[in-house]
């Protein structure tokens, strides 16, 4: 059965109600709806906790997609209870974490506006990042950090605009990542966009992001890493140079 992915609509959406639709083999539980992000495009699952009606919890350890991006898997920590189809859960996000990751994730799409070639990889992490770009010029990592803190301080707007699959397949150069594609089959995708109007920014992406680019803070390009003849990795982490 498909899980309502709730976080779709609101990012800021850390506790929500879910009916238990499956609990599988492993223990994984699939829920009717969820706020739980599940790993995807580099972004990693959200972690929390299930409440049962009785106040006891259900620890996770990772949020997943089960045969596909419809289907989203709650993995319990070891030793955990589990539930019954049909029981109602009160689903609580690890918020601290998600919102480090928001602002990361943000930070990642603003570091793909300053230097503008090919993404080939990227990881989104609590503390650093990474983005991967197919390039072979030589780039000052100050000279980003210094770019990417204007569009931070000049506090963009952060929103998605909805595209229709079909739309999307139309306009295939829309999309910066040379592997990773953004998630599709759902009848529509999210464009996460920067600016009014989009001024700064549009492209698709199935993450979770900040409301405004100034929520990002201070970020800085630790390195710059070349990873072959055309590609170099760039290092991102929260606060200022050392």
């Amino acid at each position: 059965m498909p899980t309502l992915p709730l976080y779709r609509d609101d990012f800021y959406l850390s506790t929500a109600e879910g009916t238990v639709t499956a609990v599988r083999e492993d223990g994984a539980i699939e829920l009717d709806q969820t706020c739980f992000y599940a790993t995807s495009g580099g972004q990693p699952g959200d972690t929390g906790y299930l409440e049962r009606a009785d106040g006891s919890r259900i620890e996770l350890g990772v949020t997943v997609n089960g045969e596909d991006k419809s289907i989203v898997l709650h993995k319990p920590l070891e030793a955990q209870p589990s539930p019954a189809v049909g029981e109602k859960l009160v689903l609580h996000v690890d918020w601290a974490r998600r919102y480090k990751l928001m602002r990361m994730h943000t930070a990642c799409h603003i570091l793909s506006v300053v230097c503008q070639f090919p993404i080939t990889g990227a990881a989104v992490g609590e503390d650093e990042s990474r983005v991967d770009f197919d390039m072979s010029e030589t780039i000052d990592k100050d000279v980003v950090t210094a770019a990417m803190m204007e569009i931070v301080n000049a506090n963009h707007p952060v929103y998605l605009q909805w595209i229709t699959d079909a739309e999307l397949a139309a306009n295939p150069g829309i999309v910066k990542s040379k592997n990773v594609r953004p998630p599709q089959g759902m009848g529509r995708v999210s464009l996460v966009c920067i600016g009014e109007n989009a001024a700064v920014d549009s492209q698709p992406c199935g993450g979770t992001h900040v409301s405004e680019t100034q929520e990002v803070g201070d970020i800085h390009i630790v390195k710059i890493e070349k990873k072959g003849k055309e590609n170099r990795r760039f290092r991102i982490k929260f606060g200022t140079p050392e």
